[in-house]
């Protein structure tokens, strides 16, 4: 594939999710991102060019729904992946899974972890089986030349560096290395065995016992896991973890024993957060701001922790929170970026070209209109699905400046569209 067909390709995708649902993309997310730039270069100049090469941090990204976590999170998925980190980005809900149940919560990361694809288009290889399949493979790999030897040496590894890594499960470390060594062997039934342990199926123990492992996963050992599975990415030679937590549910209203345990669990996370038992783990808590207003305040020891008269910037790059209230433009001037980008966008996925002085001024006025018409920050939604709509009306009809009278139609029409698909989707990624 040449390089202008995949540009082509990732052009159309971008369009397709925008126009469709107003979603952030798969690929290609940088060519629209606008806004969070700030955080992002704190988090990268900050974190993983330095502090997470020696120990681990917790940042809560705050954001009404609508106002760009999902988006944000898969900026910072994007930015683990450029430095090698492996990463599992979580919807949390109270069915799939709640924060209150370790055992979920496990199950969902070590199911959902994933390095970065080989290629632009390939799906994500996910779970921790396919991680240590991955990593196997590339040790044979760096015997390639003397591939009489390579099976014998990357046993050795096996068994002298992974079978002596540290790890606060010894179940859990003695999991991940005979299935490394039984993925090497060819022994599929033992693999398969060990991997279905590994990601938290209810497997009897008792099957595994002559392997070393003795313990049931629980809701009771759930978090000790997750360290754990921390623990053995680094000792598989990999730079570390990203883990992203996203409150997907609008209602936040749950039991008082639940929300102690999540606030308990969380406060946990802050405090393991620099030492060994999360290395080089950056852990992304994503939630709306009533979270911090209605939940975090019942507890003392987490309201403690999170408060912090500032956000995260350059000049307080220690801050645990990330607002995303608080953006690097003002809201029409955001939209406007947004528009700006999305016409390259578009000329790419359509192969056409556009008159960008007319373009930007029809975008402008679209996002004037939008943010002066609706005060709640989900308008960015609104504003990409409109915008992408009219673009295509544009290449149907014809380029002109939009009147007043033409701004006013369409910005209904699309609100009365968008109002309706909402109300059929309870959960949604926010742009």
């Amino acid at each position: 594939m040449t390089s202008n067909e995949e540009n082509k390709l990732v052009a159309a995708h971008i369009i397709q999710r925008l126009g469709e649902g107003g979603q952030p993309p798969e690929v290609g997310l940088s060519r629209i991102n606008v806004g969070n730039e700030s955080y992002l270069n704190v988090l990268e100049h900050e974190y993983f060019n330095s502090l997470l090469k020696q120990g681990s941090s917790f940042k809560l990204v705050q954001g009404y729904f609508g106002g760009g976590k999902t988006h944000f999170l898969h900026c910072v998925r994007e930015l683990a992946w450029k430095y090698g980190f492996v990463s599992s980005l979580i919807e949390l809900s109270p069915t799939e899974c709640p924060y209150d149940d370790a055992l979920k919560v496990y199950q969902n990361v070590a199911r959902h972890i994933t390095t970065k694809p080989e290629s632009l288009f390939a799906p994500p290889e996910f779970g921790i089986g396919n991680i240590i399949r991955n990593i196997v493979d590339q040790k044979l790999h760096q015997f390639d030349a003397h591939a009489d030897r390579a099976t014998i040496e990357v046993q050795r590894w096996i068994t002298s560096s992974l079978g002596r890594a540290w790890c606060e499960s010894h179940s859990y470390r003695q999991a991940v290395m005979l299935m490394a060594l039984a993925y090497l062997q060819g022994d599929y039934a033992r693999e398969q065995r060990l991997e279905a342990w590994l990601i938290g199926e209810n497997i009897n123990v008792s099957e595994l016992k002559d392997d070393g492992v003795y313990e049931q996963m629980s809701r009771a050992n759930g978090f000790t896991m997750l360290r754990s599975l921390l623990q053995m990415i680094v000792a598989l030679g990999l730079p570390g973890t990203v883990l992203l937590f996203d409150e997907v549910d609008r209602n936040l209203s749950v039991s008082a024993k639940r929300s102690h345990i999540i606030g308990d669990n969380l406060r946990q996370v802050v405090d393991l957060c620099g030492r060994h038992q999360l290395p080089h783990t950056l852990f992304i808590y994503a939630v709306p701001p009533e979270f911090m207003r209605t939940v975090v305040p019942d507890y003392p020891a987490l309201y403690q922790r999170l408060k912090s008269p500032v956000a995260l910037s350059a000049r307080s790059p220690q801050a645990v929170l990330i607002d995303l209230e608080k953006l690097d433009l003002a809201p029409a001037e955001l939209l406007t970026k947004i528009g700006e980008k999305l016409i390259s966008v578009f000329e790419d996925a359509r192969e056409v070209a556009f008159n960008h002085e007319i373009q930007a001024e029809n975008a402008k006025r679209i996002a004037k209109a939008l943010t002066d018409a609706y005060f709640e920050v989900n308008h960015r939604r609104l504003f990409v699905k409109t915008w992408v709509d009219f673009l295509y009306a544009q290449l149907a009809d014809g380029e002109s400046l939009l009147t007043d009278e033409a701004i006013n139609d369409l910005i209904w029409n699309e609100q009365r569209a968008f109002t309706e698909q909402g109300n059929a989707e309870e959960e949604f990624d926010d742009f």
